[in-house]
């Protein structure tokens, strides 16, 4: 079985850089993502010092910017050095709770790769600013999409709780690809820590019932014929998720209202040039109704509802 594991890992490297080597963005006449390509890294002017972190040893700043984001923070933890890209808006002073998004990237984005690849890849965090001015935004890199990435990813959220000021009924993730594997895990463990999850192109590796336990909820997209993964590990989560909700007494309505499953034709994908539908999964960043849902009002949920 290791020898197994080992080869379909190096299969899915190999396949994830032909297919997700960089993300699509639009290139009609609105010009979304005409900068996305571009930048370079600067070197700030002065580095930004807006949370509790100037005296902290396990908090290391980054250096330079792209695009509004420190590039490259790193918080050392018991679990190791997880790196970081992160935004700020200038006017946050701490005296108001902000919202905190946290955007996993897929295999293209991940540290190896190097300092703001995801950044450059992927267009989550950027057109994540459009639906919310007070949000800091947290660009993680990590190494892979395992259980250990899972924990960084929840060290990671926890340590912005306690050091920033967040507003909690406003906590939401995405992961794309390899980065949703990785968050449905974190999610699955803390569900308490976030307001709402987006899943692109990607499959669910977390636990599905402390998820319904927490009413947490969760969008799921993905292509039809999504070349990595197939749209059948999304379908049978959905209805995973769906089964487990009706036992615990909720109505279709009710479940709706937290739980939405939204499998694009190929159509959707090749109208917009993408080459591929895995690879075009990058396209969901610039969806309103996809990202609008993810920061949309929800009232506070009550996370020690049990199911019955």
């Amino acid at each position: 079985m290791k020898i197994q594991k080992s080869v379909l890992l190096i299969f899915t490297f190999i396949f994830a850089l032909s297919i997700c080597g960089c993300a699509v963005t639009p290139t009609d006449g609105d010009a979304t993502g005409a900068d996305v390509a571009g930048g370079d890294l600067v070197s700030p002017s002065s580095a930004p010092d807006k949370g509790e972190t100037e005296n902290d040893p396990s908090f290391i700043q980054g250096t330079e910017t792209y695009r509004g984001f420190t590039v490259d923070n790193v918080l050392r933890s018991e679990k190791g050095d997880i790196h970081f890209s992160l935004y700020i808006p200038d006017d946050y002073d701490g005296s108001t709770p902000y919202a905190l998004y946290l955007t996993l990237p897929g295999y293209e984005g991940l540290y190896f790769q190097g300092a703001a690849q995801n950044l450059r890849s992927e267009n989550f965090a950027f057109e994540a600013q459009k639906y919310n001015d007070r949000m800091i935004i947290v660009a993680p890199q990590l190494n892979d999409w395992t259980e250990t990435s899972a924990d960084q990813t929840i060290i990671l959220v926890e340590y912005f709780l306690r050091h920033y000021a967040i507003d909690r009924s406003a906590v939401y993730a995405n992961g794309y690809s390899g980065g949703g594997e990785t968050m449905s895990i974190a999610v699955g463990k803390r569900p308490d820590l976030f307001s709402a999850y987006l899943q692109v192109s990607s499959q669910w590796d977390g636990e599905y019932e402390s998820v319904v336990r927490s009413r947490l909820p969760v969008y799921l997209a993905i292509g039809e014929n999504d070349e990595y993964y197939g749209s059948s590990p999304t379908r049978n989560a959905y209805n995973t998720f769906y089964r487990l909700y009706r036992e615990s007494g909720l109505t279709d309505e009710e479940i709706d209202e937290i739980l939405v499953l939204n499998i694009k034709d190929h159509s959707y994908f090749s109208d917009r040039n993408a080459p591929n539908e895995h690879g075009g999964g990058g396209l969901f960043a610039f969806d309103p109704e996809i990202m609008g849902w993810l920061f949309s009002s929800r009232p506070p949920r009550n996370t020690s509802t049990l199911m019955r």
